[in-house]
């Protein structure tokens, strides 16, 4: 994971393929597959294996890379605290280009803080705000998403809409230029403020047996225009797709 670039927290989504809606069985493990489309600019875009480690009780949850305790839960309604890790980074050494090799590294870190989710026959609510926990960028982001799930049997699929919000701090931490970079590299300074990046989803999961579960993931975000301006940045857009199987106990 040390190599693994991501300009967004697309990790922190339910990588499982499996909601808490959905979920009936307490513990489900299981193997995938990342795909996450690099947004700098002599990036490479990444494949990352990903084990399925997901926990359901009544006070605590895990999933993969995030878990919580729930501050109140039931039918509806769930609202939990949250920690999460965030893989998002860049390392000027997996970089091809000489500018860019130059700059900065900007590290993964720990997020935390507040989890919501709102369940009703018209659809899905799903919100989180969290906070740089380590210090690495001291940014907050704050993510919003509405689904609407289909069953069609053993098979069912949720489309989304959302935006997540990201705080000025976060933004420039992952893609600001300072000026002492860009004394170094040529590249010019850039401090872009908070910003907005609407996205759209889709999951699917089918049930092979009534223990095994495969599931699919995709997101596609449109880059904030605080983002796609900074020159580290040579994308407009970015892609994230997570494909996997699992077993429920």
């Amino acid at each position: 994971m040390n190599r693994f670039k991501i300009s967004a927290l697309a990790l922190l989504l339910p990588l499982c393929g499996v909601t808490q809606a959905e979920q009936t069985s307490p513990l489900t493990l299981g193997a995938s597959v990342a795909y996450v489309q690099s947004p700098y600019k002599g990036g490479q875009d990444r494949y990352l294996p990903l084990p399925v480690i997901n926990y359901e009780s009544d006070s605590f949850w895990l999933r993969t890379l995030q878990g919580g305790y729930y501050l109140w839960k039931d039918q509806q309604d769930q609202l939990s605290v949250t920690l999460a890790g965030s893989a998002q980074r860049y390392d000027p050494d997996d970089n091809d280009l000489g500018a860019m090799k130059g700059l900065d590294e900007r590290h993964m870190t720990l997020m935390g803080g507040l989890e919501y989710r709102h369940i009703a026959e018209w659809g899905i609510v799903r919100t989180n705000l969290l906070g740089d926990v380590l210090g690495k960028s001291d940014g907050i982001v704050w993510d919003l998403t509405y689904l609407y799930r289909f069953e069609f049997g053993d098979f069912s699929v949720a489309p989304g809409i959302g935006a997540t919000w990201t705080s000025a701090n976060q933004n420039r931490y992952y893609y600001g230029v300072s000026s002492h970079e860009s004394a170094h590299t040529g590249i010019r300074r850039y401090q872009p403020d908070d910003s907005w990046s609407p996205y759209l989803e889709l999951s699917a999961n089918y049930r092979l047996t009534e223990r095994w579960n495969t599931s699919v993931y995709a997101r596609y975000t449109r880059l904030a225009d605080e983002i796609k301006d900074s020159p580290m940045v040579d994308t407009d857009s970015q892609l994230t797709t997570w494909a996997g199987i699992s077993y429920s106990f």
